[in-house]
């Protein structure tokens, strides 16, 4: 079996799992413990199927991680990108307020996104990266709603600012700006399988968890 075919077989059917677990009420503590471990899978999904391993790609992951968790410490902890929010416990171990695998989240997403934009031919950097914040954005607004609900982070008050996506669109722009001045590889089929996996499951959540 092709290695791509096989790794996107993999992350449909982990999603798919996740799904069902997160619809189910007797599964759900359950299923939202893992949600760590499916995060570190995907990540290592990416890291097998990725066609390229040279220093430019690593300084890519290694700064675009790095920018993520820090971004995230200082909007925790100051209110002044996102708005003020707290994560909770789902994300796995926290450090300064915030969960180290948030860096991860973002090295997926921006990468992902990066993929597929590339497979489509988008050339002008400012095009790309205000295409690609503005999918991330729309991402976002699937995502906030699980989040809330299954306890990955929380907005005091209750209401979503719209700062926070302001600061998401913002800060997306000038990672994809990063993506384009980096000279790596960029074809991952497995990782277009995963940016629109992931799509779906979070707007299934919204269709039928609320």
């Amino acid at each position: 079996m092709n290695k791509n075919l096989f790794y996107g077989f993999i992350i449909v059917l982990f999603h798919l799992v996740g799904l069902f677990g997160f619809l189910n009420p007797a599964w759900e503590v359950f299923f939202i413990k893992l949600v760590p471990y499916h995060l570190l899978l995907m990540l290592l999904i990416m890291i097998f199927t990725v066609e390229d391993r040279s220093y430019n790609l690593l300084k890519f992951a290694l700064l675009v991680y790095l920018a993520g968790y820090l971004i995230e410490v200082l909007g925790v902890n100051t209110g002044l990108i996102f708005g003020n929010y707290r994560y909770g416990s789902a994300l796995g171990l926290k450090v300064w307020e915030v969960p180290l695998l948030i860096g991860v989240n973002w090295l997926i997403l921006v990468y992902c996104t990066g993929i597929f934009l590339q497979s489509v031919h988008v050339k002008n950097k400012w095009v790309f990266s205000a295409i690609g914040a503005l999918i991330l954005l729309g991402i976002d607004f699937l995502i906030e709603p699980v989040a809330i609900k299954f306890d990955y982070w929380s907005w005091y008050g209750g209401i979503i600012p719209v700062q926070n996506y302001i600061g998401w669109y913002v800060f997306s722009f000038f990672l994809f700006l990063f993506y384009t001045s980096c000279n790596f590889k960029k074809s991952n089929n497995a990782a277009i399988v995963l940016l629109f996996t992931q799509a779906a499951f979070f707007l299934a959540l919204n269709l039928w968890a609320f």
